[in-house]
């Protein structure tokens, strides 16, 4: 009896500090900015009063210490963390990783003591200078995708040690300590020989579990992202792919309920059919769907484009698993809806779980004009159903200060050489460029293969990677380019691998890396 009061006592600790019962987190992609008009996301586009934690995704590291991915990451802090103006309790996260960044870069920092002590000490000092409340772990996975199996027990050391270095600089600053999160795996496998669950769960403040991407177009057929509940085709390790199955291991592997975030995705899975006339769960699969109109990732589509998809499309109730699907022609969706959603965070909170964790808020349909259902009509659905909105949503006593030298669109962070981070996630599978935490691409498997195909910063095909540029003024590039011009990206016709990004007629540069040029097809680097 004892025990169980001072659980209670500390669950309702626990909610008190964050300001709320339940936690609504969501992740804001850094590369959402490359999209088409109109459904370029940046932070002024946020609803600050949406979600009690906004996650921004994704930083990366060098030299084992974090560091700014996008050529204009720091601006984008700036206008990230000034939300907290317009709402005092909000929280802000910077998160790290990814599923492109893979497992090398953290597996070589966690090796040694003082790998990690530098990475730690430069996350502090990184916060605290870009006014982030806190650190989202993102390692798609400890002792997966060539991390050795030692480092399952290394990432518990990492999180308690990053854990004692907030306790500690939060007494020193005489400020609030700075959150921990992480973004952890769905799939029984992976979640087997990755983590140490009791000992990564004391060290954390939040487990984000990825409880999205059980199906995917890495499978030979059908099936849905998120499922609440296995289908009856569901057979061998497929029984264990749905969210209340995932939930539930971690729950009884020592996780406490009252820090585990349901992951909701604000996307669907496509596949593209091998017969148009064979149709349900479990139909054989030719590939991965069409890409989207705006997101252009092949076997994706972002729940703003799949209400267009719906139109004509045949909608389907999968009454097993509580989600539906839809199909037209030979392209078919597995998806999340407002009905999904409300069955979801439902069963949530009957379980006493500690929240959700969407990915990503610039994935609903923001602007309200593609679905017709309101702005943000998925997260809608999590933020009342946690009564968010019938609490106060009033403007912090002290602002937040403005980050020096930050002034204008390109007062970001020098420039970036590798693609923007889309970051993965799969249960049992992955997803190149993946899509729990990052970004989205094709390729992918779901069993516990590895997957191949690159992602980018405005949608790039299987195998290509978009690369993040600086700003203007590069030598061979015409800075003034995009005056009068359109938003989208255009051809350097002098040079293939180069291009430029025009934004309210202001030019900005970007280069191909790895050989890649760009293709006008798909706005995106690719191979020749």
């Amino acid at each position: 009896m004892g025990k169980v009061l001072l659980v209670s006592a500390l669950a309702l600790l626990f909610s008190v500090q964050l300001g709320s019962s339940h936690i609504l987190s969501c992740y804001f992609t850094n590369w959402a900015q490359y999209r088409p008009p109109p459904t370029i996301y940046m932070p002024k586009d946020i609803d600050p009063c949406l979600c009690t934690h906004l996650l921004y995704a994704f930083a990366t590291m060098k030299n084992n210490k974090l560091a700014t991915f996008e050529w204009n990451d720091v601006y984008l802090y700036s206008e990230f963390s000034k939300l907290k103006n317009q709402n005092g309790n909000l929280k802000t996260l910077l998160s790290v990783g990814g599923w492109n960044f893979g497992s090398s870069g953290f597996s070589a920092m966690v090796a040694s003591s003082n790998a990690r002590q530098t990475f730690i000490s430069s996350v502090v000092e990184f916060l605290r200078k870009y006014e982030f409340d806190g650190l989202d772990i993102d390692w798609e996975y400890p002792a997966n995708r060539g991390s050795p199996p030692q480092d399952k027990q290394l990432y518990s050391v990492l999180v308690q040690e990053m854990r004692a270095a907030f306790e500690k600089e939060a007494k020193t600053s005489s400020k609030a300590r700075l959150l921990l999160s992480a973004a952890l795996s769905a799939g029984r496998d992976t979640i087997e020989s990755a983590y140490q669950i009791p000992q990564v769960a004391e060290a954390l403040d939040m487990l984000n579990i990825m409880s999205y991407d059980f199906h995917g177009s890495w499978d030979p057929m059908t099936g849905e992202c998120s499922p609440l509940y296995k289908s009856p085709e569901d057979q061998g390790g497929f029984v264990d792919f749905n969210v209340a199955s995932a939930m539930s291991y971690w729950k009884n592997s020592g996780a406490p309920a009252e820090k585990l975030l349901v992951g909701f995705p604000t996307y669907g899975n496509t596949f593209t059919l091998k017969d148009a006339s064979n149709h349900g769960i479990g139909a054989p699969i030719a590939g991965a769907g069409t890409p989207g109109k705006y997101t252009q990732e092949a076997g994706e589509l972002a729940y703003f484009e799949i209400c267009g998809f719906l139109n004509g499309a045949t909608e389907v109730w999968n009454t097993a698993q509580d989600v539906p699907y839809a199909y037209k022609g030979n392209q078919w969706v597995g998806y999340d809806n407002i009905k999904s959603f409300g069955l979801k965070v439902d069963w949530l909170i009957k379980n006493n779980y500690g929240g959700a964790m969407v990915w990503t808020i610039d994935m609903d349909d923001y602007l309200g004009t593609f679905c017709n259902q309101g702005k943000y009509p998925l997260i809608n659905v999590l933020h009342k159903a946690f009564g968010l909105d019938k609490q106060a949503c009033t403007p912090s006593a002290t602002q937040v200060p403005p980050i020096p030298g930050v002034t204008g669109a390109d007062g970001g962070g020098g420039s970036s050489s590798g693609s923007s981070s889309s970051g993965g996630s799969s249960s049992g599978g992955s997803k190149s460029g993946g899509s729990s935490s990052g970004g989205s691409s094709s390729g992918g498997s779901s069993s516990g293969g590895s997957s191949s195909g690159g992602s980018s910063s405005g949608g790039s095909s299987s195998g290509g990677s978009s690369s993040g540029g600086s700003s203007s003024g590069h030598s061979g590039m015409n800075s003034a380019f995009c005056v009068g011009k359109s938003n989208g990206f255009f051809p350097n016709p002098k040079n293939k691998s180069q291009f430029y990004q025009c934004i309210g007629g202001r030019t900005y540069f970007q280069n191909c890396s790895g050989g890649l040029v760009f293709d006008t097809s798909c706005d995106c680097c690719n191979w020749a």
